[in-house]
C-alpha cells in the first residue's frame, strides 16, 4: 500500500502536533508531544532539544513512531508525565489510536534556530525521517496550531475596545505571539487573515 500523508490531511510544509512514542535500549516506552513537518508523502522531519528522553532513545534505535490523535488527555499525560504502559500497544504506537505511523532516521542534523524564543544553551537536533508504515484506525486530520491561534484572536479582537489598558496590553501581545506561530506554521489563507487583523488593529490606533 502507497505511503501517502495527505491521507491524515498532512500536506507538505506545513507543522503538526503529534505525540511520539520511543523505545528506550533497555526497553522502557516514551511518550511525547512533538510538532512535526511534513516534508513529502512519506517523509518528515522534526526538532528535538538535546536532553529530552525521546532524542536519546531515536538517537539510540534510529525509529520512531508518530501517533496522530484529537484526544486532549494523551497531549496532557505526555507532556506533564509519560503516558503509563497500559497506554502503549505491543508495537509501540499507543493503543487505539486513530492513526500511527512508523519512522526510520534518515539523517540527525545538529541546529539552533536563531529566532527561536526558547533561550537555551543545549543545541537541538533536527531529525529527517522516512515514514516505512501508516496505519489509519479511524478518519482524523492531524492537528496543526493556526486554526485555533486564529479564531482566539478573533475573539479577543472584538473586545479590545471594550477592555482597559492593561487588558488591552494583555489582547496586544497574545497577538502578537499568534502571529508568530501562524506565521511560522500555519497556511497562506491563515497567514493572509492574521495580517488582516494587524491592519485592522493599526486602524484602530494600536500598535501590534
Amino acid at each position: 500500500m502507497e505511503i501517502n500523508l495527505s491521507s491524515v490531511g498532512m500536506e507538505k510544509g506545513r507543522q503538526y502536533e503529534t505525540v511520539i512514542t520511543t523505545l528506550s535500549p533497555e526497553g522502557k516506552r516514551n511518550a511525547a508531544p512533538i510538532g512535526v513537518i511534513c516534508t513529502g508523502k512519506d517523509s518528515i522531519i522534526c526538532r528535538i532539544f538535546k536532553g529530552s528522553t525521546t532524542l536519546e532513545n531515536i538517537i539510540s534505535q534510529k525509529e520512531f513512531t508518530v501517533n496522530i490523535t484529537e484526544n486532549p488527555q494523551l497531549f496532557t499525560l505526555s507532556t506533564i508525565d509519560n503516558l503509563p504502559e497500559t497506554y502503549f500497544d505491543e508495537n509501540n504506537s499507543i493503543k487505539n489510536i486513530e492513526s500511527y505511523f512508523k519512522c526510520e532516521v534518515t539523517d540527525l542534523i545538529e541546529a539552533v534556530k536563531r529566532s527561536d524564543p526558547i533561550k537555551s544553551d543545549s543545541k537541538a537536533i533536527v531529525i529527517k525521517a522516512k515514514v516505512t508504515s501508516h496505519v489509519i484506525n479511524k478518519n482524523i486530520k492531524a492537528i496543526n496550531r493556526a486554526m485555533g491561534l486564529l479564531i482566539e484572536t478573533l475573539v479577543n479582537f472584538t473586545r479590545i475596545d471594550m477592555v482597559d489598558e492593561k487588558q488591552q496590553e494583555y489582547y496586544l501581545g497574545r497577538f502578537r505571539e499568534a502571529k508568530r506561530v501562524i506565521n511560522k506554521v500555519g497556511s497562506k489563507e491563515e497567514q493572509k487573515a492574521i495580517h488582516e487583523i494587524k491592519k485592522e488593529l493599526i486602524k484602530k490606533g494600536y500598535s501590534p
